[in-house]
C-alpha cells in the first residue's frame, strides 16, 4: 500500500529515518516529503535511498504541476512523523503553504500525527487546541512519550519510538484492508503468578512476547484486540490492555471477554497449580523451610474450548520439552481448540525469554505445518494468516455487527 511519510523540522527528524525503513519493511510503498526546515536537521538523500522512491521537497520543482494532488490521491495513508506544532496550526487552520500541507489538505486518505516538540510547546492550549480540532476531524495521534529533550531538558514532548509510529500506522492500513478486520481478538500474554507470601510467588519463564507478537500481528490484520497480559508494560500500543496475574484473574478477565470475540489466543503460559494456603505475611528463613501445598488452577483453555459458540476460533499454545507433537494433538483435541502452535522450549533458540520460535502449526482439520526457526513477529503473522483461513473455513468469512 501506498504511504505518504511527512517529516518537519525537529530534532527528532532522524526518527523518522527509522519509520520509513520499518515502513518499507513491512512491505509498503513509502513517498518521503520533507519541509524545508526538516532539511536542516537531515538530508533528503537518505530518505531517498532507504524508501520506495525519491524524497520530495518542493511544491513546485518536478515534472509534476500538482504533485500534491497527486500525491493525495494516490495515497492510503499518510504518517507525519515528527509533526511540529507549526505543522499542527498550519493543518488545523487549512494553511497549505508547502508540499506537506497542500498534501495533508488534498488526501482523503488517513492521517496519523506524531507530534514532537519542547514540553511548555505541547502543553500551550494553542497546541492541545489544534489537536483536538483535528482529532475531531478523524485524524490519528500518536502522542509523544515523557523523556530527554533538546538541550538537555527532560519533559513531555518527546517523539514516540519509531515502533509505535508503525504500529499505529500498520494498525491503521489494517483496519481498512487486513484479514482479520471487523474482528475482535482476545490474547493472552505472560506468565501467571501464584502467591505464597506477599513477596513470593510461583512463577515460569514466560517473558509475553509471543502473545505481544500476535495482539501486533492481529493490529496490522485489522482486529480489535484486547490483551490480557501479566506484564502490561510490554503491551503493543492500539490495544487495549489488561492486566491480570494470576490465574485466577485471568480467567475472570478472559470469561467477561469471550462472549462477544470472533477469536481467543491463549498464548499466556498458565500456572497449573498453585499454593493451596496463602500466608498473609512473609516467610521467615528463620522459621525452617515452609510445607506449601499445591492444588490445580483452573483451565481457561479446556473452559474456552467447551464454550465456544459456533464459529468462534480459539487458539492454544502448547510448550513442550518431549513429544512435541503427540502432547500438542493431544491438547488440541482433549482443550477443543481450533488451532494449536507447539514449540519446543527446550531448545536454546525457541520458547521463553527468546526472540524467536520454532513451531508446529496443528488445527482441527488434521492440517499439520511444521515451521523454521522464525522471529515471534514473523511466527505471530504466520498464526494470524492461519486464524483468518479457519474464520473463513468455518463460514464466519464476513465480520459481524458488533453491539
Amino acid at each position: 500500500m501506498h504511504v505518504v511519510l511527512g517529516v518537519c523540522g525537529g530534532i527528532a527528524a532522524y526518527k523518522a529515518v527509522e519509520v520509513a525503513r520499518r515502513l518499507v519493511d513491512a512491505g509498503h510503498h513509502v513517498v518521503p516529503v520533507l519541509t524545508d526546515d526538516a532539511q536542516r536537521f537531515v538530508g533528503a538523500l537518505t530518505f531517498s535511498a532507504l524508501a520506495s522512491e525519491p524524497a520530495r521537497t518542493s511544491l513546485f520543482e518536478g515534472p509534476d504541476p500538482i504533485p500534491h494532488t497527486r500525491l493525495g490521491q494516490a495515497t492510503d495513508l499518510v504518517v507525519v512523523a515528527p509533526a511540529t506544532a507549526k505543522l499542527l496550526g498550519k493543518y488545523a487552520t487549512g494553511i497549505s503553504d508547502d508540499l506537506l500541507t497542500t498534501t495533508l489538505l488534498a488526501t482523503r486518505a488517513p492521517v496519523l500525527v506524531a507530534p514532537a516538540m519542547h514540553t511548555e510547546m505541547w502543553e500551550h492550549p494553542a497546541v492541545q487546541e489544534n489537536l483536538a480540532t483535528l482529532r475531531r476531524r478523524g485524524v490519528h495521534v500518536v502522542a509523544p512519550a515523557v523523556g530527554r529533550l533538546a538541550g538537555g531538558d527532560v519533559g513531555a514532548g518527546r517523539l514516540a519510538e519509531p515502533d509505535e509510529i508503525v504500529d499505529t500506522a500498520l494498525a491503521i492500513l489494517g483496519r481498512a484492508n487486513g484479514a482479520l478486520r471487523g474482528r475482535r481478538v482476545v490474547v493472552t500474554a505472560g506468565g501467571t503468578r501464584e502467591p505464597i507470601d506477599p513477596v513470593r510467588y510461583l512463577g515460569n519463564r514466560s517473558s509475553g512476547k509471543m502473545g505481544h507478537a500476535v495482539a501486533r500481528a492481529a493490529l496490522r490484520a485489522g482486529a480489535e484486540v484486547v490483551v490480557v497480559t501479566s506484564v502490561p508494560a510490554d503491551a503493543p500500543s492500539g490495544c487495549e490492555v489488561v492486566r491480570a496475574v494470576t490465574a485466577d484473574e485471568m480467567h475472570g478477565v478472559v470469561a467477561h471477554r469471550v462472549a462477544d470475540a470472533d477469536v481467543v489466543v491463549m498464548a499466556a503460559a498458565v500456572a497449573d497449580f498453585r499454593p493451596k494456603a496463602v500466608a498473609d505475611r512473609k516467610l521467615k528463613k528463620r522459621d525452617g523451610v515452609p510445607e506449601v501445598v499445591l492444588e490445580p488452577t483452573v483451565d481457561i483453555l479446556e473452559a474456552i474450548g467447551r464454550a465456544k459458540r459456533r464459529g468462534q476460533i480459539v487458539v492454544g499454545f502448547s510448550a513442550e520439552t518431549e513429544e512435541l507433537e503427540a502432547n500438542a494433538r493431544a491438547k488440541l483435541v482433549g482443550k477443543h481448540v481450533d488451532l494449536m502452535v507447539a514449540n519446543d522450549v527446550a531448545a536454546p533458540d525457541s520458547g521463553f525469554e527468546v526472540d524467536t520460535n520454532r513451531a508446529v502449526l496443528l488445527d482441527s482439520t488434521g492440517r499439520e505445518r511444521e515451521l523454521p526457526l522464525l522471529t515471534k513477529d514473523a511466527l505471530a503473522a504466520v498464526i494470524v494468516d492461519a486464524i483468518a483461513e479457519l474464520l473463513g473455513a468455518s463460514g464466519s468469512a464476513e465480520p459481524k455487527e458488533h453491539g
